[in-house]
């Protein structure tokens, strides 16, 4: 796990995830230059498959990734780790490609965390657990679900996938996450709606 700090007092972090160039698309949509204007950073939470993905996103910003088996798939690209913890404005933003959360019967997907997570159990303890030290926000992909929930103080964004939301190939969604000395907040942009 690598740790990595920034800051610059307000925030704006385009996050993506389960891209699957070239296997779903030639190249990311369009939409995404757009939707990710003015980011400060982006986040890619895996299924890269590509480093000329990352590339195309690193016109746009600095980037971040994580990758299951990335030493194998990615070896030496700094980029890309397996998980790993980024401080930004006083956050611990936690990314991993497939969260699987002690405790939880399956992966974390919409509504599953309130539904089926252990009443009387710490999910931040449990985060800790996986990332080695406390986070704020949890970013990750793999089920191409989009979702932006809070449970127990934590946010949890999944931006779902730009080119395969819900496994069908089509144009899908990817995430906005604002840090601000006064807060977060992250919303799903639909790519076929953004201008």
């Amino acid at each position: 796990m690598q740790g990595f700090a920034l800051s610059l007092h307000n925030m704006k972090i385009g996050i993506i995830s389960d891209t699957h160039v070239p296997s779903a698309a030639r190249e990311l949509p369009s939409q995404v230059v757009r939707a990710f204007e003015g980011v400060d950073l982006i986040l890619h939470a895996g299924d890269i498959y590509v480093p000329s993905c990352l590339d195309w996103l690193e016109r746009l910003a600095p980037v971040m990734a994580v990758e299951l088996g990335a030493a194998a798939h990615f070896g030496g690209d700094p980029r890309v780790s397996e998980q790993r913890v980024v401080e930004v404005e006083g956050y611990a933003i936690g990314m991993i490609h497939d969260l699987m959360v002690p405790g939880m019967r399956q992966e974390v997907r919409p509504g599953n965390i309130a539904a089926e997570y252990p009443s009387g159990s710490s999910l931040p303890g449990a985060l800790q657990e996986i990332f080695g030290s406390r986070v704020d926000v949890v970013v990750f992909g793999h089920t191409h679900e989009a979702m932006v929930e809070e449970y127990q103080g934590v946010l949890l964004v999944n931006p779902g996938s730009p080119t395969l939301p819900r496994m069908t190939r089509r144009l899908g969604t990817i995430a906005i996450l604002e840090l601000t000395a006064k807060g977060r907040r992250a919303e799903i942009i639909d790519l076929a709606r953004s201008r």
